[in-house]
C-alpha cells in the first residue's frame, strides 16, 4: 500500500538523509550546517551541487550517481515528493545524496560564503505574472542570494520547458554582462549533449513526447555591481 503523506512526513524525519528544519530555527539565525555541509553532513571535503526546487530527487540523483565525486543536495519544501527521492538513493545506497527540506526564499541561512560550487535549477515555477517576478528561482532577487554563497567560477544551470522563463532569464543575464556559457532554446536538437543532458524527469520526459522544446542556460553570476531587473521587468514591479 503506498503510504499516505502523514505517514511520510512522520518517515522523513527518521531519514538520515533528509535534513528537515522549522521556520524558526534558520529565520535570521545560522543554521548548524553551514559551512559544515561536506564535512559534517557528507563526511567529505568533495564539491557540493545544489538542485533548487528538487520535487521527487529525479535529477539530484540522477546526477549522483553519474558525479561519485561530488555532493549533491536536492532543496524542496514539498515534503511528500522529497520522501520518493530520499528513500530511492537509500535503496541505491547513493552516499552522496541529501535532501533539505525548507523554503528556498530562507535559502541564504544554510550555506555560507563560497560553500555551494554549482546550482541546477531544473524545470522551475515559471511565475508567469509579470508582478510575480521577483518569485522566480532566475530573478535578480534570487540571483543575488545565490552570489553569497556560490563560489565566485561556479556555474548556475536553468533547464525549463517555458520558453518565456528562459527569454526572461536570458534578457536578464545579458542586461547585468553576466557571463554566460551556453544559451539553446532546443536542448536535444542543438550540439549540446553528453551525460549530464541525458538525465530525464518524469515531467521532462511527458513534455518531450509532447513535442515542447527543451531549453538550457549555463552562466556564472559573480559582478561587481548589484544584479538588476531588465527596464521592462522594473515597470511591472511598479
Amino acid at each position: 500500500m503506498v503510504k499516505n503523506k502523514l505517514e511520510r512526513f512522520a518517515e522523513m524525519n527518521t531519514l538520515p538523509n533528509v535534513v528537515q528544519v522549522p521556520f524558526d530555527e534558520v529565520y535570521l539565525k545560522e543554521f548548524k550546517f553551514k559551512n559544515r555541509w561536506k564535512r559534517e553532513f557528507f563526511k567529505n571535503d568533495h564539491p557540493l551541487v545544489l538542485e533548487l526546487g528538487c520535487g521527487k530527487g529525479e535529477y539530484t540523483i540522477g546526477l549522483a550517481s553519474q558525479f561519485p565525486g561530488k555532493n549533491f543536495l536536492g532543496i524542496d519544501i514539498k515534503g511528500n515528493r522529497m520522501w520518493v527521492g530520499a528513500k530511492l538513493a537509500q535503496k541505491d545506497n547513493l552516499q552522496n545524496v541529501g535532501f533539505l527540506r525548507t523554503r528556498i526564499e530562507l535559502i541564504e541561512s544554510f550555506f555560507g560564503p563560497g560553500e555551494v560550487d554549482e546550482i541546477w535549477i531544473t524545470f522551475p515555477d515559471p511565475q508567469p505574472k509579470k508582478r510575480w517576478t521577483k518569485k522566480r528561482l532566475t530573478s535578480s532577487n534570487f540571483l543575488s542570494r545565490y552570489q553569497k554563497f556560490l563560489q565566485k567560477n561556479g556555474m548556475v544551470h536553468l533547464k525549463t520547458d517555458n520558453f518565456p522563463l528562459y527569454q526572461y532569464t536570458r534578457r536578464l543575464i545579458e542586461y547585468n554582462n553576466l557571463p554566460l556559457f551556453i544559451a539553446t532554446d532546443d536542448l536535444y536538437a542543438g550540439k549540446y549533449s553528453g551525460e549530464v543532458f541525458g538525465i530525464k524527469t518524469f515531467y521532462e520526459s511527458g513534455f518531450i513526447e509532447k513535442g515542447d522544446k527543451i531549453t538550457y542556460l549555463k552562466f556564472n553570476i559573480h559582478l561587481s555591481n548589484p544584479l538588476v531587473e531588465p527596464p521592462d521587468e522594473e515597470e511591472a514591479e511598479k
